[in-house]
């Protein structure tokens, strides 16, 4: 490919919007991506204006969205980091209009109709929706990396999703779990991840100095661990907790082993599983993963602890929800698509 990739983002005035803007404009294969915002905000022109932090040299323009507009600037590749029924609408018109998409928003993760329930889509046109979510990959390189490098559409995994799935996978994926005896991941964010808008749950008052359970047996992320890891619904119980810090994820997943395992095997099957995983950390016992270890990167930080009856097994898993849990995974997944290095941008 001749010359340097366009790209456009639209949604980038959220905080996933924010670090994928910034991560874009250093990137050495890309022009200065287009900014975009929806034709019914009005508000600023400037990102800069939402975040001075990124005031001089001409800030980041912000252009209202119009296909003509992608169409007059070449844009190959649109990032949505939009709400989910927002996307539902335009990642199939992109397709259509021969563009590639990364959606960071929920709304193709799911391929499972008893899963995709939690969001409520009603779509206008439901036979484009269902084209859409038919060709959509779900955008987890260390699982998905083939299917990504040809995908038109790529549904970037929600952050819990992608800090529990790539804990479980390599044992899962071996037998190595007796899934009978269940699944427990205990899940804590900051507070980042409930995104920019303000919320009664999400105020100072409320988050800090706190530690708060939520939407226990009914988080969107639920879903998406269950169908990439082909798990029932009874074989996992999933509890998100709000922390009170700005970002970061830290999973604590209990797990029954099929077998009585050593900790060098257990560390072997991590090793085996992410040989070829750039952005994926295996610590080796006793060390375990810490928020701040992988705050600000996008790697994910995997460690175990195992029980002296070689049964029991305690996975951490940390990852920064705004880079590895969005913005990061998502260039991540850009470089997989055009046949880049995937720490490009991202190291």
């Amino acid at each position: 490919m001749s010359g340097k990739l366009k790209t456009a983002v639209l949604g980038a005035t959220g905080y996933s919007g924010l670090e994928l803007t910034q991560i874009l404009a250093r990137h050495p294969r890309l022009a200065k991506p287009l900014l975009l915002k929806r034709e019914s905000e009005s508000g600023p022109g400037n990102l800069a204006e939402v975040f001075p932090a990124l005031a001089g040299n001409g800030g980041y323009p912000l252009t209202p969205f119009s296909w003509n507009k992608l169409t007059e600037q070449s844009v190959e590749l649109l990032f949505l980091a939009t709400p989910h029924e927002v996307s539902r609408t335009l990642a199939p018109e992109a397709i259509a209009r021969g563009m590639r998409v990364i959606d960071l928003s929920g709304a193709w993760r799911l391929k499972v109709a008893e899963n995709s329930a939690v969001y409520g889509f009603h779509d206008a046109d439901e036979q484009s929706a269902a084209s859409a979510l038919d060709v959509a990959v779900y955008g987890l390189p260390e699982l998905a990396r083939e299917k990504i490098r040809d995908a038109g559409l790529v549904a970037n995994p929600g952050c819990y999703a992608t800090s529990v799935i790539l804990a479980l996978a390599p044992l899962v994926n071996a037998g190595l779990v007796d899934r009978e005896k269940g699944i427990i991941s205990d899940s804590k964010s900051g507070v980042s991840g409930a995104g920019k808008e303000p919320t009664a749950k999400t105020h100072f008052v409320s988050v800090a100095d706190n530690l708060s359970a939520y939407s226990v047996f009914g988080h969107r992320h639920t879903g998406e661990i269950l169908e990439q890891l082909h798990l029932s619904s009874s074989e996992l119980i999933f509890t998100p907790h709000l922390l009170p810090i700005p970002r970061g994820i830290l999973s604590t997943i209990y797990v029954h082993l099929a077998k009585p395992m050593t900790a060098t095997e257990v560390e072997a099957c991590f090793r085996e599983f992410f040989e070829d995983a750039r952005w994926v950390r295996v610590f080796a016992p006793p060390q375990l993963p810490q928020i701040q270890y992988s705050l600000r990167t996008n790697y994910c930080d995997i460690g175990f602890c195992l029980a002296d009856d070689q049964r029991r097994l305690v996975i951490v898993s940390c990852i920064d929800n705004l880079l590895k849990g969005a913005a990061g995974q998502a260039v991540q997944n850009m470089n997989v698509m055009y046949g880049w290095d995937e720490e490009e941008g991202l190291a």
